[in-house]
């Protein structure tokens, strides 16, 4: 084989090499959950399984956890691999009571409703950190999550937001402490991921929601 036609096939090795690479997920157990079971009920507390999104630890962003394959799936902290419609039905298992106060036309002067929710956050390794711990808030105000519902806008508009880190409309939670536009829009605050805290960029880790 001359020296051309070995380095053809070389190359062709390696493209293949790395197309496969690409298809193939590592297989993740975690807490609890897994690749194939990314949510667990359990013990009054649900865990959903996400990959940390580390464009977040320098660009500010309105969202905490947001499926996969919605919508805004690559615009959160977390990305969830679990989705937003099973997590709702979940909350709902928990006795979780939904505020449903959230309305579109009104939402930028509207605080979200509902029973409020605790968030830790772990990955290998690491103990369970308070959310507040893991996000910043460029005005140092704690975070208010509270069950919003909004079951029917979350189906049909299918962004995947799981959890919002202002008051919305469609996340399934979302935060009290600041109405819709507070982040994009009015420029009030910015959000981050806390990269003094949190592991790097695709790690997984597990987010845990309980009632407070």
């Amino acid at each position: 084989m001359n020296i051309f036609k070995f380095s053809f096939l070389a190359l062709v090795l390696m493209f293949l090499a790395g197309c496969a690479y690409e298809v193939t997920d590592e297989k993740v157990s975690l807490n609890g959950v897994s690749n194939d079971k990314p949510m667990l009920v359990e013990n009054g507390k649900i865990t959903i399984l996400a990959k940390v999104n580390g464009k977040y630890f320098d660009s500010p962003t309105r969202h905490l956890a947001v499926f996969k394959d919605g919508k805004f799936g690559d615009k959160s902290i977390f990305t969830s691999l679990a989705n937003q419609n099973d997590f709702y039905n979940a909350l709902i298992t928990l006795g979780a009571k939904p505020g449903n106060n959230m309305n579109p036309k009104t939402a930028d002067k509207t605080r979200v409703e509902g029973s409020k929710m605790a968030i830790k956050v772990a990955w290998k390794g690491s103990k369970e950190y308070d959310v507040n711990d893991v996000v910043i808030d460029s005005n140092s105000k704690p975070l208010d999550f509270r069950f919003g519902g909004n079951q029917e806008r979350a189906k049909e508009i299918n962004t995947g937001c799981v959890t919002c880190l202002d008051s919305c409309s469609v996340g399934i939670i979302s935060n009290h402490t600041y109405t819709y536009g507070a982040v994009e829009k009015r420029k009030e605050v910015e959000f981050f991921g806390n990269k003094k805290v949190l592991p790097p960029d695709g790690t997984y880790v597990t987010l845990t929601y309980s009632l407070l």
